[in-house]
């Protein structure tokens, strides 16, 4: 990645109307006049055509982009999902024994398959969430309640319905990180212009399981509070930064570990120097990240508060899933070792996904951003045998590794073939996450 003071080029694009002065005389179409039965018709369609690029070209850079890239996923996602889902209503057998429950809890979320099939599993414990009132004894404590508790205010005002303002949430976050995922990339892959940024947006949407950034799932709302706090790093924007790795912190348990890579883009702009004479000025600007630990204190609280054990979050995970502190590496040569092909494949993805970071950001510049990648792959392995089934998901918050790959993809004849490759990856994974395949990915 290139040096991160190179300019933004994203933050010098000019507005959309201001590059071509004659553009409303050059869009504009005069309507069809000559005597026809469809003449009028294909006027009004080419009017309204013209009214919509003219909109997309008065958006600020690069809010057209990200715009058009989300509409976009999301009507090819749901499209292909709808498909799936009839397709494999006709396999006899489906849905499996074991996942008519969750077929059912889809039913009652919609009728509307194109709108349900992004609920499964987690999303229907966030609800239940969301809709716990808080006057009573709190009874489960093994999720963190930024998501759930961004809804609480968004129901009343869809209805009552939580799942909506599930989903509500999940999709704004994910504008807004493909938003900070184009900055963050224009900046740091070279700032030679809006390609750059164009690409990381690309390759952060063609991650194995990006799919789940549109679902009622915790992923899309993490990454894009994670790729905020970095971009607002770089600029060195530190109280920000520390507002924001609050609420990260508060978003999911490693959340409050990102102080790490975060502290190192600190300690890189003070040339990795530490020492007496620099201590004042790392702890002037940087006294913020504070913010980030305590945001994970604050669940802690509300644990100790509701339940009387600072540590309720953990006895939950013990007592539920049987999560308990392990050498990832021996979690990992477990899964490749063990003889199931499902937990050696997602075993393999994180190796994939850690030999793209070293070999890509070794720089020592890049550093922070290797860290923050080794401690979204290390820490879900700490957990044992039972991450194997949420493995995927969890990658997903590796950001950086996308990052890596526009890098590489600058090269055009290396771009089409990663394109291909990473989109038959992903489409092989929706498949399988939309027809609850042997909880390949939860």
């Amino acid at each position: 990645m290139a040096d991160e003071r190179r300019a933004d080029p994203g933050g010098t694009a000019e507005p959309g109307g201001a590059r071509e002065p004659g553009v409303r005389a050059r869009s504009g179409v005069e309507p069809d006049r000559t005597p026809g039965t469809d003449g009028g018709t294909r006027a009004g369609r080419t009017r309204w055509r013209s009214r919509g690029a003219a909109v997309a070209r008065r958006l600020p850079e690069p809010w057209g982009f990200v715009l058009a890239v989300f509409v976009g996923s999301k009507l090819v996602l749901s499209l292909v999902g709808v498909l799936v889902l009839a397709a494999w209503d006709g396999v006899p057998g489906a849905p499996p024994p074991g996942e008519t429950g969750t077929r059912a809890q889809q039913d009652a979320i919609s009728p509307h398959r194109w709108f349900s099939l992004w609920f499964a599993w987690d999303s229907f414990l966030y609800e239940h969430l969301a809709r716990l009132p808080l006057d009573r004894p709190w009874p489960d404590f093994g999720f963190p309640l930024l998501y759930p508790f961004l809804a609480r205010p968004l129901a009343p005002l869809l209805g009552g319905h939580t799942a909506w303002a599930l989903l509500l949430v999940s999709n704004v976050a994910l504008v807004f990180q493909l938003y900070y995922a184009y900055r963050l990339g224009g900046r740091l892959l070279g700032g030679g212009g809006p390609d750059d940024g164009r690409r990381a947006v690309r390759y952060l949407l063609l991650l194995p399981t990006a799919f789940l950034f549109q679902a009622a799932l915790t992923e899309s709302l993490f990454v894009c509070l994670a790729l905020a706090a970095f971009w607002y790093a770089e600029r060195g924007r530190w109280l920000l930064v520390g507002v924001l790795g609050y609420f990260l912190a508060m978003s999911r348990s490693v959340g409050f570990l990102v102080v790490v890579p975060l502290a190192l883009v600190l300690l890189r702009e003070h040339g990795w120097r530490v020492g007496p004479r620099t201590w004042p000025r790392l702890l002037r600007q940087g006294w913020p990240l504070v913010l980030v630990p305590a945001g994970w204190l604050t669940f802690m609280a509300f644990c100790r508060w509701q339940s009387g054990d600072w540590f309720a979050y953990q006895r939950a995970q013990e007592t539920g899933w049987g999560i308990r502190l392990q050498n990832p590496l021996a979690t990992a040569t477990s899964a490749l070792t063990g003889g199931n092909s499902a937990d050696a494949l997602r075993v393999w993805l994180a190796v994939a996904t850690l030999a793209v970071a070293v070999v890509g950001l070794r720089r020592r510049a890049d550093w922070p951003y290797l860290a923050y990648t080794l401690v979204m792959v290390l820490v879900p392995l700490s957990m044992g045998p039972p991450v194997y089934k949420s493995l995927l998901r969890y990658l997903l918050a590796a950001f950086p590794v996308a990052l890596v790959l526009a890098r590489w993809a600058g090269r055009p004849s290396l771009d089409g073939w990663l394109t291909a490759g990473l989109a038959l990856l992903q489409g092989a994974l929706f498949a399988a996450w939309l027809t609850y395949w042997t909880h390949l990915i939860i």
